[in-house]
């Protein structure tokens, strides 16, 4: 059976960020993703941007999932967005806390994520098929990692219908945090997030930013390959195709891709798996 595959994009800043992101969908919608998702700024900074790139891909007949965070925001304001996107013809959302932006106090009315998709819910019943994140590494700001299991059984418990993970490398680290999400009774699906590794630098400031491990066998490769991108660039295939290959193989539900707005990395691990 195909293994189910989706992607992430980010809403584009300027007219050529927006005309090259329509070339890159098309290029990916070859693969019949189950849907596409579209990132959410800080603060919810982006958001015209996010919903503007929803709106498109839905016109592009796909399925879309918008980003949807709470942090800083009134009730009244998400109640307003989530009518928004009822209205766009949304059916999946993206549910997580967000990012304060620097210097905004107030982290707003809804302040966790569990709590936005008991608001969801009791504001739009199952309109939405609700997707939460979850960090198989433990997250960054967790006082520890029971304490993150916590938080996410009641983003479970509050009507998220599967997770999708934090990007990892280490498949031990899924398949662990999936035994001990089940030991408590949580089985939705966990879809692992997945980062194509493409350059050194932008993948290891990304990593430190969210607290995501790169084994150290993989930095060493890296900083040793300095600047030749396509020493890199055919590294990081073998490195993130076996990674899908372990997860296919060990029962993960989908593939979810990070795709940084690229398809070329996308396209050829997808081709390796037979996925095309």
């Amino acid at each position: 059976m195909k293994t189910p595959i989706s992607f992430e994009f980010f809403p584009p800043k300027t007219p050529e960020g927006t005309a090259k992101l329509r070339t890159v969908r098309q290029a990916l919608y070859a693969l019949k993703p189950e849907f596409c998702s579209v990132t959410y700024g800080a603060g919810g900074s982006t958001q015209e941007g996010t919903f503007t790139a929803v709106q498109e891909i839905l016109g592009e007949g796909m399925a879309a999932a918008s980003h949807f965070s709470c942090i800083g925001a009134t009730k009244a304001r998400v109640r307003e967005q989530l009518h928004q996107l009822k209205a766009m013809g949304v059916k999946r959302l993206v549910a997580l806390r967000g990012d304060l932006p620097s210097g905004y106090g107030s982290p707003g009315e809804i302040q966790y994520s569990s709590d936005l998709v008991a608001f969801i819910r009791a504001e739009t019943g199952n309109h939405f098929r609700i997707e939460v994140a979850c960090y198989p590494e433990v997250h960054p700001q967790a006082k520890s990692p029971d304490a993150d299991l916590q938080a996410y059984v009641a983003k479970v418990n509050a009507g998220a219908d599967a997770a999708i993970t934090q990007m990892f490398f280490n498949s031990d680290a899924y398949f662990r945090f999936v035994d001990d999400a089940h030991k408590l009774g949580m089985t939705i699906p966990v879809v692992p997030g997945i980062m194509p590794i493409t350059n050194s630098s932008g993948l290891l400031r990304f990593a430190d930013s969210c607290g995501a491990e790169i084994p150290r066998w993989i930095r060493l490769r890296l900083q040793a390959f300095g600047d030749d991108t396509e020493s890199i660039k055919a590294f990081g295939l073998d490195v993130v195709t076996d990674l899908c290959d372990q997860l296919r193989n060990g029962g993960a539900p989908g593939l979810h891709f990070y795709t940084m707005n690229q398809s070329a990395a996308t396209l050829s691990i997808c081709e390796r798996l037979a996925l095309t």
